[in-house]
């Protein structure tokens, strides 16, 4: 039994907890009470600490400090949803309390997971039992007491995740929602399964098999030994990757550029980006050019001259991984020794950053003044990186932020303390919230003024959409099967169908009780022209008195957007 852990170990035991969420990651979507298709708790808890994997497999950390320090900044960068950002905030309190340790022992352990349970309550504003916040903290006191019994982090470990999944069996019991439905807490089950990962590395179980699909299609790095220096006719080994500014863009001309200045190229791309491989003297020149097609979203520039060179010579060959080392790393929300981010200097003192999903959708966010669209929302949710690197992008003294989308405000309420800009998040849980926030933007006026007419203003628009029930499930009576129709008013169940046309006449007749006077009807990527005008005319025959507007908002997902004001 191991009674005590280095950093090395503890690297290992996060890696094994990773492999072990991302092998059941359907199990625990599967858990989600509400059937909509969207970015589930499985997933953006596998693709957190899945960030914090890849980041430890590039050092080798070796005492507990520095393990629990990457990880915990690795996680919070790459936290996903509601239940991404709580998992960070465990990992973020373990690392606080094992701060300048070489090793842990049981006690050690149990400490860290009271300091990861402080953290996370910390956090949320109203805690409610039935959580992942339940069960962490029912498992983290039972650690207490099995350190005092037996002082060795394999028996900690086992007791804390034994007391957990007591826990968690009883979530059923505490969350009216859950004991409708019948089933566990989703977010409480993700944590024992990492929990029960690395404890399967402690007692020297082989690793868990996870599919290799998110593995880079494109080679990073060339082979410097094959080839001498005078052989390399272009000198950069050039990669990036670029978010295109919509679907159907056609990347012929770019191919034909980049091969006109360089050689070696490869293009991946899917439906919302691209990523480029090629060997050039002019690297800016291929960076400008292929921003035409999009937004840059990350690059890396090698010397493969110098590389050589140093190579052949016996040194060190440097590369773009040596930056990790100088990688701005964050601790209580203050920067420690190592580099600084590029941060884009203030030219005005307001900026504004939306979440969207949907050409259209996106369009109109800028119309409305965004200075920058973070591509997002259902399905996928954005780590706290990405919407952290829209805000350094964002050449503005205060950014305001909105999420539109209940699972990525907490994202987004983390990057006030990594950033010393002044950041306001402003709690929109859908699109037409933050229509409506942006409406009542005055850049005149003050800060908080701003802030309060904004939030002002997300309470007077009703927000109806329709998709489809991803899964078989009874919600407040409702029974619903896989492939229906589903409408969602205010984020609330509405009612479910196999005829669309029903759905929309039942949330047409709402906003005629509202007494609508505007209403704004985005319709998705799977509609076409001629059946949104019959949505909208349905709409239009049920509230003669109000100004009904039809837009293609080209989103996935959801095939009505609908604001009622």
């Amino acid at each position: 039994m191991k009674d005590r852990i280095d950093g090395a170990l503890f690297k290992e035991m996060v890696l094994f907890g990773a492999a072990h969420i991302s092998q059941h990651k359907q199990s625990i979507n599967d858990l989600n009470v509400f059937p909509v298709p969207d970015g589930d708790t499985g997933t953006n808890m596998s693709l957190t600490i899945g960030n914090a994997a890849s980041e430890l497999r590039k050092k080798q950390p070796v005492t507990i400090d520095e393990t629990a320090k990457i990880t915990a900044s690795a996680l919070l960068r790459g936290a996903r949803g509601n239940s991404g950002v709580i998992l960070s905030l465990l990992f973020r309190g373990i690392s606080r309390s094992l701060k300048g340790q070489s090793s842990m022992d049981g006690i050690a352990l149990a400490n860290a997971l009271q300091e990861g349970v402080t953290a996370a309550y910390s956090a949320v504003m109203k805690p409610a039992e039935g959580t992942v916040l339940t069960v962490s903290r029912l498992a983290a006191k039972r650690a207490v007491e099995a350190a005092a019994e037996q002082n060795s982090v394999e028996y900690v470990l086992e007791e804390a995740i034994k007391e957990g999944y007591a826990a968690l069996a009883d979530t059923v019991n505490q969350n009216p929602v859950l004991k409708k439905a019948g089933v566990v807490d989703a977010g409480g089950k993700g944590f024992l399964i990492i929990l029960d990962g690395m404890l399967s590395c402690l007692r020297g179980e082989p690793m868990p098999e996870t599919s290799d699909e998110e593995s880079p299609a494109v080679q990073d790095k060339a082979d410097f030994e094959q080839f001498d220096t005078a052989e390399i006719t272009f000198a950069f080994d050039t990669v990036y990757i670029v978010r295109k500014h919509r679907e159907d863009v056609d990347l012929t001309p770019l191919r034909a550029y980049l091969n006109s200045i360089g050689d070696s190229l490869v293009i991946g791309e899917d439906d919302e980006s691209f990523k480029v491989h090629v060997h050039t003297n002019i690297p800016g020149d291929a960076l400008n050019e292929s921003q035409k097609y999009g937004t840059l979203e990350l690059a890396k520039i090698e010397n493969m001259r110098t590389q050589h060179d140093d190579l052949a010579a016996g040194r060190k060959v440097q590369s773009t991984d040596d930056l990790d080392a100088i990688e701005q790393e964050l601790e209580n929300g203050e920067e420690c020794e190592s580099g600084e981010r590029k941060i884009a200097a203030p030219e005005k003192k307001y900026g504004f950053i939306s979440v969207c999903a949907g050409d259209g959708i996106a369009a109109v966010f800028r119309d409305l003044g965004c200075d920058a669209i973070i591509s997002g929302g259902q399905t996928m949710n954005p780590s706290t990186e990405s919407i952290l690197n829209a805000i350094d992008q964002t050449p503005s003294e205060v950014v305001f932020v909105l999420p539109n989308n209940k699972n990525i405000i907490m994202a987004a309420q983390q990057c006030q303390d990594l950033s010393d800009k002044q950041i306001v998040v402003i709690p929109t849980a859908s699109v037409p919230q933050g229509m409506a926030a942006m409406l009542a933007v005055d850049t005149e006026a003050e800060t908080d003024a701003i802030a309060e007419a904004m939030n002002e203003a997300i309470h007077n628009v009703t927000t109806a959409q329709i998709t489809y029930a991803a899964r078989d499930s009874d919600i407040d009576g409702f029974a619903i099967k896989a492939g229906e129709y589903l409408a969602l008013k205010e984020n609330d169940l509405f009612g479910s169908n196999t005829d669309i046309a029903a759905l929309l006449d039942g949330l047409a007749q709402t906003a005629k009780e509202q007494d609508a006077e505007f209403i704004t009807m985005f319709y998705g990527s799977d509609v076409s022209e001629e059946d949104a005008q019959k949505a909208a005319a349905i709409f239009s025959a049920v509230c003669p008195d109000a100004e009904v507007s039809l837009l293609p908002g080209k989103q996935p997902v959801y095939y009505y957007i609908i604001s009622i004001e």
